[in-house]
């Protein structure tokens, strides 16, 4: 691979990782006026920020580094507890991690600057950061420091600590004076830095006069400063009189607890542990080179024989470090090595080749149905062992392969958290979004379709079903309004609900919008079900006004559409003054299901396994009714030879399949029951769209094509037609 490639792979890597990051930065922003202890949520807002700015610097990407820098010194602010939540200021940080997602955008796209519209949007919600930074500032006056990383002082840097008194040990070397350094120049640079409160002057090292030399330094000090810099600041000051001396810092004693504080919130990119002391600010480099340097002579003046002095006792020795920080350090080490062992376990599969390997297991599924058939045909007892324990294989292939795919829904259901708060301000309503069912698991190509459909029934709801709070607290209700997304498992389909406690859906203004555009007809008696149904229709709307929502009847025919489409059925609960309840029923996979095959006359059909509930002898004196008695409930069926007009005249024996759907049961009256089977779903052509009850075909181990059945469709088209036969026979 050459450097080009490996370039382009690795910025590939930076906006996926990027990504992740931002959506988890708004996922925190959401949350946060919300949480009552949102240390936590802060803290990883934070972390986000930095690892993309950190990881754009590797690149070179100055313009995310400076625009994604100011973020960050804000963000280091809220954590400081310098400025409080509030708002105005989450309105104004989500701007923010949009711009940003913008940049990481264009450089997805190949554009490594930013160009003048991103820099005029980055230069207004700079000066918006801005504003908040010097109102929020208490003891010191807030200053954006313009991407010199060297200046940097939160937790990457040094840490910024409130003014405390730091406890020095000066030993100079003997020879300081003699190399032109006076030592109490230094001290008196200190001053500059804080208060120099305490300064005590140690003459230990004094020889007696005859072995005194008039230019060495025997003197030493030790001073009490308080200061707020940083360790690494006032290290500095000694920087030309460091070779040769002894420089011991201590930091205040009652800061112990945010030094440990620091070392927790660091971000986990680390697990060298002097690396974390120096990024939490409780040691400098030259203070760890030292402790490695005395580590290294103690291994050779024991020849190597005993073990190396673990680097954290010698910290402690030389009085470098307190225990508990070390303690700290040491945890912290640990919980990044932990992590990185549980990334490594973890690999980014490209969605393509997934879906690839699904084709292939998808074909070794048919593949080995036709080697069982023909195993079958043989009779030979050996070679149907061989098959049948090659196709128990194939079916574990299948299902790891489609586990895959699986995953959690609630990633789609947090992205609504911000369309719902966005949404809300632009209608000038108050609503919040609750969210359960998140954890429950569903093919990703259903996911990645679903999102469209979701977001024309959250926007509905909230324009159509809350009320503003003036007409809730009207209708005695709470002035915020309620917005629920709801997701679970139900007979090897995924049932997604979308329910609001608003006015509910008004019955009558629906059934006559519908006669006045002609799409029921003056007398008809229908369920209210049916009547909810209408909304999907196109060109459909009974809003008075068209917003920039909705009202011009587009939206809700596109939502029935897709879900149809990836073989689903909606339908709507309401109850006026109460609210509605949107839900959408799909199976749980697009790609390979266990199915139950049937047989009628030539043809061959595949039910859903899941939808299956028992299998029973046709009643021979069923005649031509549709229903049937089954342990004292009415079956309603249906027959296939008569629904797809089958030719050839029907065996004498005939077998119902008793399935549901949506906790409706019904009976499909076959001619032969063919066992189960594995299917393979092979979407149908357009020419094949208007097909009702049929979901997809199949290839049989024989190689003729099966049909699948749609229990959702087939089930209420079949409840449609008894509902009208009923109304043309009362």
């Amino acid at each position: 691979m050459s450097f080009e490639d490996e370039m382009k792979a690795a910025l590939d890597t930076f906006v996926i990782e990027s990504r992740e990051l931002l959506q988890d930065m708004e996922d925190g922003l959401l949350g946060l006026e919300h949480d009552n202890n949102p240390d936590d949520a802060i803290g990883a807002i934070f972390r986000a920020a930095h690892t993309i700015k950190g990881s754009a610097g590797l690149f070179g990407l100055d313009h995310i580094v400076h625009f994604t820098h100011v973020v960050e010194s804000l963000l280091d602010m809220l954590r400081n507890e310098e400025i409080a939540v509030s708002t105005s200021l989450v309105a104004v940080l989500l701007p923010c991690r949009d711009h940003i997602g913008s940049l990481v955008d264009g450089i997805a796209a190949g554009n490594m600057e930013e160009n003048e519209e991103q820099k005029i949007a980055g230069a207004k919600l700079h000066e918006q950061l801005r504003h908040f930074m010097n109102g929020g500032a208490s003891n010191q006056q807030s200053q954006v420091v313009p991407l010199q990383e060297d200046h940097v002082t939160h937790a990457t840097g040094g840490g910024i600590v409130d003014s405390g008194n730091w406890y020095l040990s000066l030993r100079f070397n003997q020879d300081c004076l003699r190399n032109g350094m006076d030592p109490l120049s230094f001290i008196r640079y200190l001053s500059t830095l804080g208060d120099v409160i305490n300064l005590m002057t140690v003459t230990d090292n004094i020889p007696d006069i005859d072995h005194m030399d008039a230019e060495s330094c025997y003197l030493g000090f030790e001073v009490v400063l308080k200061s707020s810099a940083t360790k690494e600041a006032i290290e500095n000051v000694f920087e030309f009189v460091r070779e040769g001396s002894v420089i011991r810092i201590v930091p205040p004693r009652s800061k112990i607890d945010e030094y440990i504080d620091i070392i927790n919130n660091l971000p986990n990119d680390d697990e060298l542990l002097g690396e974390i002391l120096i990024k939490s600010g409780v040691l400098t480099k030259h203070e760890l080179d030292e402790c490695l340097r005395l580590q290294q002579k103690r291994h050779r003046e024991t020849n190597g024989q005993n073990k190396e002095t673990p680097i954290g006792e010698i910290l402690v020795h030389q009085e470098m470090l307190q225990e508990p920080i070390l303690n700290a350090a040491l945890h912290k080490q640990q919980q990044v090595k932990d992590t990185k062992a549980r990334e490594k376990q973890n690999i980014r599969v490209d969605a393509e080749r997934l879906d690839k390997l699904i084709d292939l297991v998808g074909e070794l599924v048919i593949a080995g149905a036709g080697a069982n058939l023909r195993a079958s045909k043989s009779n030979d007892i050996a070679l149907l062992e061989a098959t049948g324990e090659v196709m128990r294989l194939v079916e574990e292939v299948r299902d790891s392969a489609l586990q895959l795919r699986m995953v959690p829904i609630g990633t789609t259901f947090s992205r609504f958290q911000r369309v719902v708060r966005d949404v809300s301000i632009e209608l000038g309503k108050d609503i919040i979004l609750e969210i359960s069912g998140g954890d429950t698991e569903v093919d990703k190509s259903v996911v990645d379709k679903i999102g469209d459909p979701l977001m024309h029934l959250v926007r509905n709801s909230m324009d159509h079903g809350i009320e503003s709070a003036a007409i809730r607290v009207a209708r005695g209700k709470p002035a915020q309004g309620t917005l629920r997304l709801n997701a679970y498992h139900e007979s090897g389909s995924i049932v997604i609900e979308v329910s609001d406690d608003g006015g509910g859906l008004n019955r009558d203004k629906i059934l006559a919008k519908a006669i006045e555009k002609g799409l029921v007809s003056p007398g008809a008696n229908l369920s209210d079900k049916e009547i909810y149904s209408l909304i999907f229709e196109p060109g459909f709307s009974t809003a008075d006004q068209v917003s920039n929502l909705s009202g011009r009847g587009v939206g809700m025919d596109v939502v029935k559409r897709n879900v149809t489409s990836l073989r689903g059925t909606i339908d709507i609960d309401s109850a006026i003054g109460f609210g509605a309840t949107m839900r959408i029923r799909m199976p749980l996979t697009l790609a390979i299901i266990d199915g139950f095959l049937v047989g009628v006359g030539d043809s061959s059909f595949v039910i859903p396994l899941d939808n299956v509930i028992e299998c029973l002898e046709l009643p021979r004196d069923s005649g031509d009714n549709d229903f049937m008695d089954l342990r004292g409930e009415v079956l309603p069926f249906i027959r296939l030879r008569k629904l797809y007009d089958i030719s050839g005249d029907a065996p004498r024996r005939q077998n119902i399949v008793v399935v549901s759907y949506a906790g409706n049961k019904a009976g499909l009256v076959v001619d032969r029951l063919m066992g189960e089977f594995q299917t393979v779903i092979k979407p149908l052509g357009k020419l094949f769209a208007h097909l009702q009850g049929i979901g997809g075909s199949t290839i049989l181990g024989s190689g003729e094509v099966a049909l699948i059945l749609s229990i959702g469709s087939m089930v209420q088209r079949y409840t449609k037609q008894a509902h009208q036969q009923l109304q043309l026979n009362p």
